[in-house]
């Protein structure tokens, strides 16, 4: 089944039409004889979008749709009216009680399904975000969204040149807050300033649907791809405003630029365009979250471990060298232990900051344990990864860590680190690479600490020091 919908009307004959209409389009069909018994479905089941008459025998379709936006369950639930022969007013009043869209009875079929194909699609999209962004709050990683309430950018767009917009633009501009501009097809494919939250595009003129191009050439350009659209078209153009629906117009005015309709229609689209901004934008911080160490910035073990597949893989088939260096900061337990350990985190981060000012762009550091780090890079000798490994080495021990909380003139870190390149006589796995460079890690932390070691066939200390003589550690431990 493609969605759940739910029928409401107090005529069995006219639910049982519109129960086969949609049923033949493999739309699941729920029923319900009045305002009342609508109210307890949308309750118990959940229906994805609700399609009710305006005349029901215990409430008019307006209220039953106020009763539905006040719904906790499902304030968003899509909601389509159907009238016998709704005039002006009447769209008017149902559009500001809340509903999606208003049609006249005997429904078209191919408006009818092509709106419910658009709306159905938005719904399961923001549902889908919707349910990412609840995984992620319960994940702590997310607190509730303050509401923003500034002027959105709107692009009004005549496809024809006989098409006259500027009286219905001033209207708009006096009745809201928002930022109003005309442009021609081709300009707005060239805005400057970022996309707009939403589209107009005023089809309007005498050649039926010379504004469907545009509306396809905006869906697959990537500035303006998630922008809102609405389409405005003429009465008699059914086809052409099933097409934009099913193109991906996010609302439609089937009836000619009104400015009233639109008024009430505008808010709508840009509320859900900043909903969908939202929840996208925390669904990348999420993943973000997720692959990043939250105190150094740094990405985190679960990066870097199939990064360093890729690298291996990409090594292998462009026959390139590449290196590891793995690198433990001495004596760490003794700051917290003596500062506490709120200053051992600050030192952490200057550790990985003093880290990735002195790497390539193209190298990767991450941070895979308490004071253990680790350093990928790509396309590298044994020779370039050395100075690389010692460079850090020096940064490090050479400055005093001068963060809040330590005596004045702050105090000396130092680093061991452990150097591993695969073997040119037989592939050897990345796990492989990683275990050497933890054994040469542990020689130089063996060996006095404030070293860098290289794996070899046996794990050798680095005797040359290019940078300066390495200070050695005060004392051993762990």
């Amino acid at each position: 089944m493609t969605g759940r919908i739910l029928i409401v009307d107090g005529v069995p004959t006219n639910r049982i039409v519109l129960r086969v209409r949609l049923s033949s389009a493999y739309y699941e069909v729920l029923q319900a004889g009045s305002g009342a018994d609508a109210l307890l479905s949308v309750r118990l089941q959940r229906p994805d979008l609700i399609i009710a008459a305006a005349d029901l025998p215990d409430m008019t379709g307006e209220v039953l749709c106020q009763q539905i936006r006040a719904l906790q369950v499902a304030p968003d639930t899509p909601v389509i009216l159907i009238h016998p022969a709704p005039d002006r007013l009447q769209r008017m009043r149902a559009l500001a009680a809340g509903a999606d869209d208003i049609l006249s009875r005997p429904v078209d079929e191919l408006v009818l399904l092509a709106r419910l194909r658009s709306l159905l699609r938005a719904r399961h999209a923001e549902d889908e975000l919707r349910l990412r962004d609840d995984t992620r709050r319960a994940l702590g990683l997310a607190e509730p969204p303050a509401e923003l309430h500034c002027p959105a950018r709107v692009a009004v767009v005549p496809v024809q040149a006989d098409v006259s917009v500027k009286a219905v633009v001033s209207t708009l501009r006096a009745r809201l807050p928002d930022r109003f501009e005309i442009c021609s097809p081709d300009e707005a494919l060239r805005l400057a300033g970022g996309a707009p939250e939403v589209f107009v595009i005023v089809d309007t003129g005498s050649v039926a649907g010379a504004g469907l191009s545009l509306l396809t050439q905006l869906r697959a350009s990537p500035p303006y791809r998630q922008s809102a659209i609405v389409y405005v078209t003429r009465a008699e153009c059914r086809h052409e405003a099933a097409s934009a629906l099913d193109l991906g117009a996010n609302d439609l005015l089937a009836d000619g630029f009104d400015a009233e309709e639109l008024i009430l229609r505008l808010p709508k689209q840009i509320a859900r365009k900043r909903t969908a901004d939202r929840l996208r934008s925390n669904m990348r911080d999420g993943l973000r979250a997720a692959v990043t160490d939250p105190l150094t910035g740094l990405y985190n073990r679960r990066y870097v471990l199939p990064h360093l597949t890729r690298v291996a893989d990409r090594a292998i088939e462009k026959a390139r060298s590449y290196a590891l260096l793995l690198l433990d900061l001495d004596h760490f337990k003794t700051i917290n232990d003596a500062h506490g350990h709120a200053v051992g985190d600050a030192v952490l981060v200057e550790a990985a900051r003093r880290m990735s000012a002195n790497l390539r762009p193209s190298d990767l550091v991450a941070r895979i344990g308490g004071e253990e780090f680790l350093v990928v890079m790509p396309d590298t000798s044994e020779n370039t990864a050395l100075l690389a490994a010692e460079r850090l080495r020096s940064v490090i021990s050479k400055t005093p860590f001068t963060v809040p909380g330590l005596p004045e003139g702050g105090r000396q870190v130092t680093a061991s680190i452990g150097v591993a390149l695969p073997r040119r006589t037989r592939a050897e796995p990345p796990e492989i690479l990683l275990d050497r460079a933890d054994r040469a890690l542990y020689v130089a932390k063996n060996s006095g600490r404030n070293q860098v070691a290289l794996a070899g066939g046996d794990c050798a200390l680095l005797a040359a020091d290019p940078v300066g003589p390495p200070p050695r550690a005060a004392a051993a431990g762990p």
